[in-house]
């Protein structure tokens, strides 16, 4: 019998590359809900293809133009939150959650009350607010499968070794596009080239994540709620290939590492075949003898600060992730605009972790508090941008 598969953020790069493996085995699955930001015309023309079930958008504004893309299909819309907790709440085996930032939370989190299968590729989930989320897992009844490469690897790596045996995780990095550059070039880079990943194309603010390491700061506290392991076991090193994803480090030397090449396909594939393989079509394998050699890099965190302020929020806990979070959004937007310099990201987002430490000390019980959190430190950070730009 074929799955359902359920789809947030369809329209993305990770939701792109997920339709294309259902497709791949239509045979194995279906396709129940997809679910998009504002583009009603992309969603609506990957609805039609892949056949949904259902089919919504975040933008409530934009539900006529999905309604009137999709008129004659027979597939049922709708827009708004409450078309999307609708795509979420309708039967599915599998809920693909690829929802960028934290607007990912509410129906990631509705997913997990249903006690679905969650192949979870919004980090944000679990770095705003990961205690509620994994505490609600085992509650439910829910599974969460990683879609991150990074994590995807490091559950394979781990196996059915057991965590205790583990004496740390490592995530690899790319480097991004300023790997090799100074701190002073760095400092005048623009948007543009900032978005420019030499490895990955995730959408511009995941890339601007990329170029500045914020991405691997928020891996590293995604992969502390997934696999329960202290700051102090958990590092991130430069691997400019991107073929070693994740290693796991046994307390008897061993390491055990997840290589791939650097294709989303992979992590996804693992996560819809819910233990067994499945073949990608136009999958590139890896021939290390072709490769050449691999090399690692130690992360050098003066030029990469925003790493150093993650390290330092999964470290203090509490709502520390939750406010670095919202205050890189803001940060990356204004840099996007052109309103504050590469390392003004670094410097907002610091700031406003420092304003917010005495405040919320204790981590979100649920979704809502994570929000509201979010929403202060956002309101804040935009405040401070100002004082920012007039510092220089």
């Amino acid at each position: 019998m074929a799955l359902t598969v359920s789809v947030l953020g369809a329209t993305g790069s990770i939701g792109r590359s997920t339709t294309d493996l259902l497709a791949q085995h239509a045979d194995r699955f279906r396709v129940g809900s997809v679910v998009g930001g504002r583009d009603a015309q992309a969603l609506a023309k990957l609805a039609r293809e892949m056949k949904a079930e259902f089919a919504a958008l975040a933008e409530e504004s934009a539900g006529p133009a999905l309604a009137e893309a999709l008129s004659g299909s027979g597939i049922p819309n709708g827009a708004g939150e409450s078309a999307v907790l609708e795509a979420v709440a309708r039967e599915a085996d599998i809920v693909v959650a690829a929802v960028s930032g934290a607007a990912g939370l509410k129906p990631t989190h509705a997913a997990l009350r249903l006690g679905r299968t969650v192949a979870l590729a919004n980090k944000e989930s679990l770095v705003c607010a990961g205690e509620a989320f994994m505490r609600d897992a085992k509650r439910y009844g829910a599974t969460l499968l990683p879609v991150d490469s990074e994590h995807n690897a490091l559950a394979q790596a781990l196996g059915h070794g057991p965590v205790s045996d583990v004496a740390k995780m490592t995530i690899t990095a790319s480097g991004g596009p300023f790997r090799t550059w100074t701190r002073e070039r760095i400092a005048a880079a623009t948007a543009a080239e900032a978005a420019a990943h030499p490895t990955w194309s995730m959408g511009m603010k995941i890339n601007i994540d990329s170029a500045s390491l914020m991405n691997k700061g928020l891996e590293l506290i995604e992969a502390h709620h997934l696999f329960g392991l202290g700051h102090d076991r958990l590092d991130a090193i430069v691997h400019p290939q991107s073929i070693v994803h994740g290693l796991v480090y046994w307390l008897d030397g061993a390491v055990t590492a997840g290589l791939a090449m650097p294709d989303m396909r992979v992590p996804i594939a693992h996560c819809l075949g819910l233990g067994e393989r499945l073949t990608i079509a136009r999958g590139r394998p890896l021939d290390l003898a072709a490769a050449g050699s691999l090399t690692f890099e130690p992360v050098d965190e003066a030029r990469f600060p925003c790493l150093r302020i993650a390290r330092a929020a999964l470290r203090d806990g509490g709502a520390a992730p939750t406010v670095m979070n919202a205050a890189n959004e803001i940060a990356v937007a204004a840099f996007i605009r052109g309103e504050i310099p590469f390392y003004g990201i670094a410097d907002l987002v610091e700031r406003t972790c420092e304003h917010f430490a005495g405040i919320h000390r204790t981590a979100p019980e649920d979704v809502d508090a994570a929000l509201a959190i979010d929403a202060e430190a956002r309101a804040w950070s935009a405040q401070a941008l100002p004082r920012l730009r007039a510092a220089g």
